[in-house]
């Protein structure tokens, strides 16, 4: 894009902008929302109370939540895994097992498909 170009586009977009803040300017709604803040603000100032001391004041729990911006740290160990039972239709057999490296259960999938053999299992804990 040449320069002029740039230009015009930039010019542009301020008109937009603009006419778009003139809208705003005019809207009741806003018209509230600024005399709310502004009254807010003073009365803030009149107690020196500052925008975390309204927070806590108002939602006393908000010091539990988790950080917005930062990452939870986590110790390390691992979820255990839970039992699941599964119980063959064709011949009964039932196995139990917490992960799906099991023997009889690869032979299952390899014969029956996966989503099959899934839908024979129930969570024990």
């Amino acid at each position: 894009m040449s320069l002029i170009n740039e230009y015009r586009a930039t010019e542009e977009a301020i008109k937009e902008l603009q006419a778009r803040l003139q809208n705003l300017s005019q809207d009741d709604k806003l018209q509230k929302e600024l005399e709310f803040e502004g009254k807010l603000r003073a009365l803030m100032g009149e107690y020196s109370k500052s925008l975390r001391d309204i927070i806590a004041l108002l939602d006393p729990e908000s010091k539990t939540k988790a950080p917005r911006g930062g990452s939870v740290k986590t110790t390390g160990t691992k979820r255990a895994r839970k039992v699941k039972q599964y119980k063959n239709p064709h011949n009964g057999e039932v196995i139990e097992t917490k992960g799906g490296n099991h023997k009889t259960l690869k032979e299952w999938k390899a014969k029956w498909g996966g989503d099959v053999v899934e839908s024979w299992s129930t969570l024990l804990g």
